[in-house]
């Protein structure tokens, strides 16, 4: 009878023990401390550097062209010192180029539209079948990105990702979830599982 007790206590606390081990190993897991990325909706996406865009100035072929967001944030569209891109959106740069159009004199109330023909690349690194970068695509999250680069490989921790993502004019780290939004210029990293 002593001896069976015994055993169960021996039991008991070899399963805190185990159990304890296995809560230390999920709390060591790769981003299990981080705080969640800032939430990104697609429909609010602004300029950055590296973007292609391509503006179209109603019945003025020749101030209709592709650009590409410089490393200072400008476009160097024709007739300007260059325009601010960079954190406007699509329609509020069509504003900015339809004033410096009107402000040079080229033209009476100019109808100018924005398109986005190529965003930032997305970066995935880490447990994937091949690491790299990718074109972002608008809807995409962070398990379409890791699709992008081949797929998770089999030592993948599925369940959450590292993310270096720009704020306007800081950089912020955070944990993305499978189904979360990836912004464009998002550098990923897909951890290993430690069991």
């Amino acid at each position: 009878m002593l001896s069976s007790g015994y055993s169960f206590g021996r039991s008991v606390r070899a399963a805190a023990l185990l159990g304890s081990v296995a809560l230390s190993a999920a709390g060591c897991a790769g981003g299990y401390d981080l705080k969640p990325a800032p939430p990104y909706d697609p429909g609010q996406y602004k300029l950055g550097v590296d973007d292609e865009i391509r503006v179209i100035t109603y019945g003025q072929d020749q101030l209709t062209s592709d650009f590409r967001v410089d490393s200072n944030g400008k476009v160097a569209f024709p007739l300007t010192d260059g325009l601010q891109a960079a954190g406007f959106t699509t329609r509020q740069f069509a504003s900015e180029v339809a004033e410096a159009l009107e402000k040079s004199r080229m033209l009476r109330d100019p109808k100018v539209s924005v398109e986005i023909t190529a965003y930032r690349m997305v970066s995935v690194l880490g447990e994937v079948t091949r690491p790299g970068q990718y074109p972002y695509q608008p809807g995409m999250t962070m398990l379409t990105a890791v699709a992008s680069a081949g797929g998770f490989t089999y030592r993948s921790l599925e369940s959450r990702a590292y993310v270096l993502r720009q704020e306007g004019d800081h950089t912020v780290v955070g944990k993305l979830k499978p189904q979360d939004y990836v912004k464009p210029g998002d550098v990923i990293k897909i951890y290993e599982r430690h069991f």
